[in-house]
């Protein structure tokens, strides 16, 4: 196998401010846009969010329509559902307004309308689906974050449930990443504490398995540059931003879950997650979130507090954060110098602690944020018991987007002795 040498640096157009949700309308008309689709769901569609957004369009002279109807966690139909929707408007640009979900909805819908395939699984990542790389450019899309934690606005990655096989997967190429994020502190002074501390977490995994991710020089080397995949293990570059984004994961992620009124942890809370989002966009996500996607698709009963949502459902963040520390504990040995400087950054004391303590240390750590956080307790809390793991395992496998990032190769013995591990942490 010949290795890659190279790593690409792509990321959206990025906008921080109070107030500047109602700037999307005058950028819009500067691009040129006359008619654009608004993408978000049924709980967001009145907000405040949602009311600047459609009085800013409207100042600024844009026709819009508004699609409400995201799924808070998107399956295959959801996704085809907007796409019918933005195939027949023919719109120029789109707007996300919500969480990832939203955005990662718009994603999709974008692509398919402005180069409709022939089969709707052409473009998702692979052995789902054949994982085609977007052959063209796409229309001007805006995303407007309304919680902390995917990154969706910086990320050329829309992930899905797909159902037929009760796991999830999505879709992967920077021509997905939105032209312009909106990072605006007003549009989460109304998240839930028990939102936040989800999102909040899935920041925390995103920087973490971004920076302990394998290097990007032990990558294949693709036949062509199109073909780079938009997950290329640990960079530079990568590296800055998941370390940043740790840092204030750490310092304001606690003071924003404890008071929900506290506009400047709930800011840095934003960009933390678009900063985490620029990290694992480039260099990926392992594991925990290759481990989370059955998690979530083979959900039974359980109902997540702070969210409105019916049927049963766990949230993204959890269902990632839950198979953390089981992780870390397992990837320790492979790179234990980022396992113990990730640690550190987190504000454990790693003075005294060897190398070989260092998964442990890590995933010490994370149990300590998900205790004060009050997160669910591993995947017993979430409805799962033991004799569900060779499912868990079985939804896993396929997720090779993700889990060849992995800094230690995990087949289905490994994975199996994770999910055992993870089912309870204290």
């Amino acid at each position: 196998m010949e290795r890659d040498t190279a790593f690409e640096m792509a990321t959206s157009g990025i906008r921080y401010g109070a107030g500047i949700t109602a700037e999307v309308g005058m950028d819009l008309a500067d691009m040129g846009l006359h008619r654009v689709l608004v993408v978000t769901d049924a709980n967001l569609a009145g907000s405040e969010s949602v009311a600047v957004v459609r009085q800013s369009l409207k100042d600024a002279g844009v026709d819009y329509d508004l699609y409400e109807g995201v799924h808070v966690e998107p399956t295959d139909a959801s996704f085809k559902d907007a796409i019918r929707v933005a195939t027949q408007g023919d719109y120029e640009g789109y707007v996300a307004v919500g969480g990832g979900s939203s955005i990662d909805t718009a994603k999709a819908a974008n692509l398919y309308a402005t180069h409709l395939p022939t089969d709707f699984l052409d473009y998702v990542n692979a052995p789902i689906g054949k994982g085609l790389p977007v052959p063209g450019p796409l229309k001007p899309l805006i995303a407007i974050p309304t919680t902390a934690g995917t990154g969706s606005e910086t990320t050329g990655v829309a992930i899905f449930d797909f159902v037929e096989m009760r796991a999830k997967t999505g879709i992967a190429h920077r021509r997905l990443k939105p032209t312009l994020g909106l990072i605006d502190p007003d549009n989460t002074r109304s998240l839930p504490p028990a939102v936040a501390a989800s999102t909040g977490l899935d920041v925390l995994s995103h920087a973490l398995e971004s920076y302990t991710a394998i290097p990007y020089d032990r990558r294949p080397r693709p036949e062509r540059p199109i073909l780079r995949p938009a997950y290329q293990g640990a960079n530079p570059i990568s590296d800055l931003w998941s370390l940043q984004a740790l840092r204030m994961m750490a310092r304001y992620l606690p003071r924003a879950v404890a008071h929900p009124d506290d506009d400047e942890s709930r800011g840095q809370m934003l960009l933390a997650a678009a900063f985490a989002g620029i990290g694992f966009g480039n260099a990926g996500v392992h594991l925990p979130h290759g481990m989370s996607y059955p998690v979530a698709g083979m959900v039974r009963d359980y109902m997540p507090p702070g969210y409105d949502v019916d049927p049963a459902m766990v949230p993204h963040g959890n269902a990632v954060i839950v198979n953390a520390p089981a992780v870390f504990r397992f990837t320790g040995e492979a790179n234990p110098q980022r396992h113990l400087h990730a640690a550190e950054v987190l504000g454990a004391d790693v003075s005294n602690v060897t190398e070989a303590d260092a998964g442990r240390v890590l995933a010490d750590t994370i149990i300590d944020f998900m205790r004060r956080l009050d997160v669910p307790n591993g995947l017993q809390a979430l409805g799962y018991t033991t004799e569900d793991i060779p499912a868990l395992v079985e939804g896993t496998l396929p997720q090779h987007r993700v889990t060849k990032l992995s800094p230690r190769e995990a087949g289905a013995e490994e994975l199996s002795a994770l999910f055992e591990d993870a089912m309870r942490y204290w």
